[in-house]
Formats: structure tokens, C-alpha cells, sequence
């Protein structure tokens, strides 16, 4: 009897320790995603898309704030800084993978400071030309570049669609054209509608309905088959270049040290949403495929990538402007 009741008494001084341990219910008010890019492009596009869907799931709202800069690297830091407790995320693209070896000061160290609670979706990269450029095809606009002063925007150095046209101007096309960076893919359609650029590389999700409308002609797409979002423009490799395939990707990132419980839940939250009907045809309609993967491969998949466009930033010789 008396062994039980010294049991019992150890039972209730360890409760609350063991209570303590355990993280709060998350969440129990807002949460903040920080997108990395300006509105309008990809991460904004599935911030928003997300944050509804996620907010009505949670019970809580999702606040979408832009914080631009630096290729993502602004809201990357930002983020890094923040308190671990799955109230600030951060939505980014795989401008994250291609930064490290693109600059030399990010302000935070992308492999301790934060970490890719879950992959949402990913979308061919898009190439258009502005309404003063009458070339129509790749090979004719590779041809009118040659004999003047060519510029194209993006959303940022860094960027996947700032690589893909690097490495398919200069290295492939043999085109002397200067890269303008803006502060996402927004703005840098912008300055190819005002004349300011002659093309824009982004995210094609971020251009589908300026195509559509005929303010940009869309020359190319980079994926391995036509984006059904633009069944009418052709792929790189349709264009004279067989085996060009790109795509930008967009993922979830809290800081490092939020509690296990909280990246498994909102990674549980994510993949559920991308089984909603709804959701999907809202991914489809802009260009996007849903992207999915529990946290391990999730990880996995960031490593491959950091990997991968450490070599391509090598071979393209692409600087940070």
C-alpha cells in the first residue's frame, strides 16, 4: 500500500513537469505567412491560395504579408529571426536552394536557421516577350537579340526562371542579353508590358492571365511537355532545344527549433488540402501541379535542389546583380 501511494505521490509531482514539456495547441490565434517575393507571383499566388484553405482548416486566420528583397533572402532572415512557434512561416520558392550559391552574405545560414516544413506545388517557368517585340518564336527572338541591346527581367537574381534564362540565352542561344532584377515576378512582367525590357522569365503562374489577354506573348515554357494553364505556347525543346526542362517550386519554411509536433501537424494540413478538389483546380487554372511530401522528404527534396543549382549557378556563371 505504502509502495502505491509513494507512486501515486510521484505520479502528481511529475505532472506538471510533463505537462510543461509538452508544447501549447497550435495555434490558437493568427498565423503569419511572410511571403518572400512582391504580389503576383508564385509565392504570393499559393500564399493566398494556401492561406484560405489553411486558415478554415486551423480555425484560425492566415495573414499573407510581402517582405521582397534579395532574391527571397530578405523574408528568409526575417523568418530566421522569429520566434519558433509555428506563428511565423514563411512561403518561398526554389529561389531558397539557389541563393547559397548565388550570394555571399544571406543574413541567415539556410541550413540551421530554418527548415521546409512542407512542398505545396510547382510550375514550368514562363519566357514572354513585351508588346514592342514582334519576334514570335524563340529562334527569331534569339536572331533580333544578336543585333542590339537586349535586356529581360525576373523576379530576382537567384531565381529558378533568372537560371533558366541565363543558361538558355547565353549558354544555348549564344545571346548577349543583360538580366534586370526586380523584387518579383510582378513587377518584372510590369517592365516588359512598359517597354522597359524586351522579356520577363518568372513562374508561368504568375503571367497565365497577362498571356491570355494578349499584354505579353508568351514565347516558351520550360517544362517537359505544354502547361494545359497555356496549351497554346511551346516548349523550349519544341523551340530547338531538346531536353530543356525547369520548373520553380513553392514550399512552407518556419524557423528551426519549431517544435516537431507543429511541423507535423501543418505538414498533415498541407498534404489534406492538396486532396481538396477545389484546391487543385485552383493550382490547375494558374499553372501550378500540386507538390507533396512528408517532412523527411520534404528535406530530402531541398538538399537535392541546393545541390543541383549550386552546379547550374557554376556552369551559367550567374551572378547576384
Amino acid at each position: 500500500m505504502h509502495r502505491i501511494r509513494r507512486a501515486l505521490l510521484l505520479v502528481a509531482a511529475l505532472a506538471p513537469l510533463c505537462a510543461a514539456a509538452q508544447p501549447a495547441a497550435w495555434p490558437t490565434k493568427p498565423v503569419r505567412f511572410v511571403v518572400a517575393f512582391a504580389p503576383a507571383g508564385p509565392a504570393d499566388i499559393i500564399a493566398r491560395l494556401l492561406g484560405q484553405k489553411l486558415g478554415e482548416a486551423l480555425g484560425q486566420a492566415v495573414v499573407v504579408e510581402n517582405k521582397p528583397g534579395a532574391g527571397g533572402s530578405v523574408a528568409s532572415a526575417l523568418v530566421a529571426r522569429a520566434e519558433p512557434d509555428g506563428y511565423t512561416l514563411m512561403i518561398n520558392t526554389s529561389s531558397y536552394a539557389v541563393n547559397p550559391a548565388m550570394q555571399r552574405s544571406l543574413g541567415f545560414d539556410p541550413d540551421k536557421d530554418l527548415t521546409l516544413a512542407s512542398l505545396v506545388a510547382s510550375s514550368p517557368n514562363l519566357i514572354v516577350t513585351g508588346p514592342a517585340v514582334k519576334a514570335r518564336t524563340l529562334r527569331d527572338v534569339l536572331a533580333e537579340a544578336k543585333s542590339g541591346n537586349w535586356n529581360y527581367g525576373t523576379a530576382g537574381a537567384g531565381t529558378t526562371p533568372h537560371l533558366t534564362a541565363e543558361y538558355l540565352f547565353k549558354v544555348l542561344g549564344k545571346m548577349n542579353v543583360t538580366h534586370v532584377p526586380y523584387q518579383g515576378a510582378g513587377p518584372a512582367l510590369a517592365a516588359a508590358m512598359a517597354g522597359q525590357t524586351q522579356l520577363a522569365s518568372v513562374a508561368l503562374p504568375a503571367a497565365v492571365e497577362l498571356v491570355k489577354s494578349g499584354r505579353v506573348h508568351g514565347l516558351v515554357v520550360t517544362g517537359a511537355k505544354r502547361s494545359p494553364a497555356l496549351p497554346e505556347v511551346p516548349t523550349v525543346a519544341e523551340s530547338g532545344f531538346p531536353g530543356f526542362e525547369d520548373v520553380t517550386w513553392v514550399g512552407v519554411f518556419a524557423p528551426a527549433r519549431t517544435p516537431e509536433a507543429i511541423l507535423q501537424r501543418l505538414n498533415r494540413e498541407v498534404a489534406q488540402i492538396q486532396r481538396d478538389p477545389d484546391f487543385q483546380a485552383r493550382l490547375a487554372a494558374a499553372g501550378f501541379e500540386p507538390l507533396s511530401g512528408g517532412l523527411a522528404e520534404a528535406r530530402d527534396y531541398l538538399r537535392a535542389e541546393m545541390i543541383k543549382w549550386s552546379r547550374v549557378v557554376r556552369d551559367t556563371g550567374a551572378k547576384a546583380d
